[in-house]
């Protein structure tokens, strides 16, 4: 399974951004194979999901917020505050949040491949999405995913986001749901 470059650069430039005493700390403590691909990433590159990403996010949890799901979430949330920006950012001020997530679902694609996550639910204060092909689940990126949606709603304008994962591949289910509602 491969991540995009683009995800893989959005970590080393969230520990950049936020932990800058603390990024030698962090790229020192990568195995590596993970430390090669963090410092030289090519944007329109396809990295091996384990070294590019779940690794590096892992450490990012563990050593600066002594806490994976945290690690892993604000690093999600960062990437789409990254890729959000300019006319991207105006674009999802003014779509509804349930035409976000539907691009969302197609934007997803194009960074995990071979994935496929689909709106299956949506009203007008919900949107509940499902990842049911991901051949290397892992909890690490589901919460990473989720931290992305939750920021992405924010950008849109929705209040009081709650991103729930009702079920998790990682976990041993057949998909994996992620359910947002905001009031």
């Amino acid at each position: 399974m491969e991540i995009k470059g683009t995800a893989v650069k959005s970590i080393k430039e969230f520990v950049k951004t936020k932990f800058p005493d603390r990024y030698e700390e962090w790229i020192d403590s990568l195995s590596e194979s993970s430390r090669f691909i963090t410092n030289s990433v090519i944007t329109s590159g396809w990295y091996p999901l384990q070294e590019a990403a779940i690794e590096p996010t892992q450490k990012v949890g563990r050593l600066l917020y002594q806490d994976i799901k945290k690690g892993a979430w604000e690093c999600g949330r960062y990437s789409a505050e990254s890729a959000l920006t300019g006319i991207y950012k105006i674009y999802v001020k003014f779509s509804s949040p349930g035409h976000i997530m539907d691009r969302a679902s197609r934007i997803f694609q194009a960074y995990y491949r071979p994935s496929n996550i689909e709106v299956i639910h949506k009203t007008a204060k919900s949107v509940t999405v499902a990842i049911d092909h991901f051949p290397q689940p892992d909890s690490t990126i589901e919460y990473r995913i989720a931290g992305w949606m939750e920021c992405a709603l924010e950008i849109s304008g929705c209040k009081n986001v709650q991103v729930n994962t009702k079920s998790s591949m990682a976990r041993g289910d057949k998909n994996t749901t992620i359910e947002m509602t905001w009031d």
